[in-house]
This record gives C-alpha cells, sequence and structure tokens, in this order.
C-alpha cells in the first residue's frame, strides 16, 4: 500500500526537542528486569514510560525502533508472548515498560486474569510511572476493549497518549482520517494527552515524534 504522509504531531515538537530525543535514545540501553508479579517489581529509580496495548500491536517493535536496537524487546508473531512487566533502562534518566497485551493471547485464563492483575496494581502505584503509550493497530482504530483500557487510566489519573502503529499500511487520506477519528475518541478524557503519534516500527515513522514527547515530559518534571 501506499506508504502514509507524515500527518504526525512534528509540528508540536521544535527541532531541538526531536534531536535531543534522537540523542536521548541513541543511548546505552540495558534490560533491567522481567516482573511476573507486583513482588517482583524492581526499585522505582527514573521516571518510567509505559507501553500498553492489544496482544500482537507492535509494543516490542515500537521499543526497538526508539532504542534504535534490533532486538531489545523480544518480538513475536504469536499473541501473548509477553507475559510479563518488561523493564528496560537508560542509566538513572528513563525506563522504558513493556507490558503485556490485552485482549487475546494463547494462555490458561488464571496465567491471563493474573498478568491483568499486576498490570491494574502496577498502572494504579507506580508513583514514577510518568505517562502509558497505549497502542493501537491503525488500521482498526479504537475498539470497544481499548476504551475500557482508556477508562481505567482515566479513573487511575494515569497520562497516556494514543500510539497508532502501522501507519505505514495506510494510504494518507485514511491514515489522516484514523487520526482525526481517534483525537475525536479521546477529547473528553481527562487524563489524554492531546495529541495521537501515528507510527511505523518498519519504516521509522513518526519516531522522533515520540522521542521529543518523551524529551518534553522530561523537561517538565525537571530531568532535562
Amino acid at each position: 500500500m501506499e506508504q502514509a504522509d507524515d500527518t504526525s504531531a512534528a509540528s508540536a515538537f521544535t527541532a531541538d526537542e526531536i534531536e535531543a530525543g534522537r540523542r536521548l535514545f541513541a543511548g546505552e540501553w540495558t534490560f533491567l528486569t522481567a516482573a511476573p508479579t507486583i513482588a517482583t517489581l524492581p526499585p522505582m529509580r527514573s521516571i518510567e514510560i509505559a507501553f500498553a496495548g492489544r496482544s500482537n500491536v507492535g509494543k516490542s517493535s515500537l521499543v526497538n525502533a526508539l532504542t534504535g536496537r534490533k532486538a531489545l524487546a523480544r518480538t513475536s508473531v504469536t499473541p501473548g508472548r509477553t507475559q510479563e512487566l518488561i523493564f528496560f533502562g537508560l542509566g538513572p534518566e528513563l525506563t522504558l515498560v513493556d507490558m503485556p497485551g490485552y485482549g487475546f493471547a494463547k494462555a490458561p485464563k488464571d496465567k491471563v486474569d493474573a498478568w491483568t492483575a499486576t498490570v491494574h496494581a502496577y498502572l494504579r502505584g507506580r508513583a514514577n510511572l510518568a505517562r502509558v503509550f497505549v497502542l493501537i493497530d491503525s488500521r482498526h482504530g479504537l475498539k470497544p476493549i481499548d476504551r475500557e483500557v482508556l477508562d481505567g487510566l482515566d479513573k487511575a489519573a494515569v497520562s497516556y497518549a494514543v500510539v497508532l502503529t502501522k501507519a505505514d499500511q495506510l494510504r494518507a487520506d485514511e491514515l489522516a482520517e484514523r487520526v482525526a477519528e481517534t483525537q475525536a475518541g479521546l477529547a473528553r478524557r481527562p487524563a489524554a494527552f492531546p495529541i495521537v503519534f501515528p507510527t511505523s516500527s518498519r519504516e521509522g515513522f513518526g519516531i522522533g515524534d515520540l522521542r521529543a514527547a518523551v524529551i518534553r515530559l522530561m523537561a517538565e518534571r525537571g530531568i532535562r
């Protein structure tokens, strides 16, 4: 399909922010830990950015694209492969958290329920969690299960932003329509960041904007 033009949030960020984001994410990222339960969460050390979304929406691929690493986060075509909260660190400055996907997963129901409880407890109680990027497949848009997750984040007063993945698989006009539709769906949500981020991990589309958004968030918290 025709690759989408950049209808993303680039104009909302300065060239300096985009360059600062590139430099930051080019740093040395390391795997920190995998936490299957709240009791095994690592100590809070820096601000955390978490990635949530339906199984197989592309969370691990996005983490790899942001950090410029091909295999920092494990990717799989099998939905539900990520079964723990996976923590990646950039020195003392920043931690990324790859969360278990919600929705379909090839795992017993009791295990899925346990992951879900862990994720909810993490979102409610992690004091250094600065933002959740909620990934939505741009080909399909917001589904009822996604809205349930957004409802939970609103109730918990956890700041979140919507990232549209696989944007390279839509035409420019289709993507513009999906962005507008998503923004309309977020308009009255109290915890939602007002910018929607269309991205393609495969093509690198929109990745600079996400990095810049993290830079701005860190600056707002006096970290950079």
